[in-house]
């Protein structure tokens, strides 16, 4: 990971090295053993990069796959490339994406 930064409602904006970027949401592991304290909203803003992975102070961390795999709000051409013409954006179809 390049940069991360906290947002409101327990999300994390993202960027990549490689220059994907979006938001991942973090409530999901609220209530799952060690991310439990991650409930506290100034300690889920201390949140950093150490080795390339997001984590926080008391040695928490999402593994990057993870991390990639639940991004969302990437540009739409990122979501397009290598997908089909269509695509659904907060439940909008937008078509005749490729050129």
């Amino acid at each position: 990971m390049k940069t991360v930064k906290p947002l409101a409602d327990y999300r994390l904006c993202v960027e990549t090295v490689g220059g994907r970027s979006g938001v991942f949401d973090m409530k999901p592991y609220l209530d799952r053993g060690v991310f439990r304290e991650l409930r506290d909203p100034g300690y889920f803003n201390r949140v950093g990069i150490v080795l390339g992975a997001v984590t926080w102070p008391n040695e928490q961390d999402i593994a990057p796959e993870t991390l990639l795999a639940g991004l969302v709000g990437e540009s739409a051409e990122a979501l397009v490339q290598g997908h089909s013409s269509h695509l659904e954006v907060a439940g909008v179809q937008i078509k005749d994406l490729t050129p």
